[in-house]
């Protein structure tokens, strides 16, 4: 054991962790679909905490993969997850999208929702779920040396940098998402009632075109 090594290893993760959740794909898709679908701070608190839990899984089984099959070919396949999360998020904001339209439509015509949009896709459910795979397919690629480089350390070691990843990167969710869905539940605008699932799917489509080309 190397205390000071270790110290600094854990300091990374949490930095690491903190750091690439700054950005918007992370935290903005929670607070735009929190506005559309009125959920609670705390089932909000609970998406986003399942969520950042698969997102960090899977970085650390990334971690697991590099030990036995090599650092490069394990980076190189998690490269290949996140260029392809950006897509899945962009198809994910456009399938939100079109339902919210069609379902903003149907309330336009009928005066409210059409059961075929509400109760049978059951939508909260599908949301959440579908939140928890695209961010299970979008790992963090940074956190693989650091785990790399605590496994000579130890088992325990090793799964504490893990945990202090975990904890970062899942707390730093929450602490920018609980605030962006109370701004957005605070803007209050006619049209947004009605079209407030299509705007969803909207931004979230922006994020992940964003995340996509600019690299966010």
């Amino acid at each position: 054991m190397n205390p000071p090594l270790l110290s600094a290893l854990a300091l990374t993760a949490a930095v690491v962790g903190s750091m690439h959740t700054l950005a918007p794909d992370h935290w903005v898709p929670f607070a735009a679909l929190a506005r559309a679908q009125r959920w609670s701070a705390r089932r909000t608190f609970w998406v986003t905490v399942l969520c950042g839990f698969g997102h960090v899984t899977v970085s650390a089984l990334l971690g697991l993969l590099g030990l036995l099959f090599g650092l490069r070919m394990v980076e190189a396949f998690g490269r290949r997850m996140e260029a392809a999360a950006g897509i899945l998020l962009v198809l994910f904001g456009v399938v939100y999208g079109v339902w919210g339209l069609r379902r903003a439509l149907g309330r336009r015509v009928h005066g409210h929702a059409h059961v075929h949009y509400d109760h049978v896709h059951e939508p909260a459910r599908a949301t959440m779920g579908g939140l928890f795979v695209l961010f299970s397919a979008d790992p963090c690629v940074a956190v693989v040396p650091i785990l790399f480089a605590a496994a000579p350390l130890g088992a325990r070691a090793a799964t504490g940098v893990v945990l202090v990843y975990e904890v970062a990167t899942i707390a730093t969710m929450v602490l920018l998402v609980l605030p962006a869905r109370a701004g957005a539940k605070a803007l209050r605008f006619g049209w947004l009632e009605r079209w407030a699932d299509a705007a969803a799917g909207a931004v979230i489509v922006g994020v992940g075109v964003g995340v996509t080309i600019l690299g966010w």
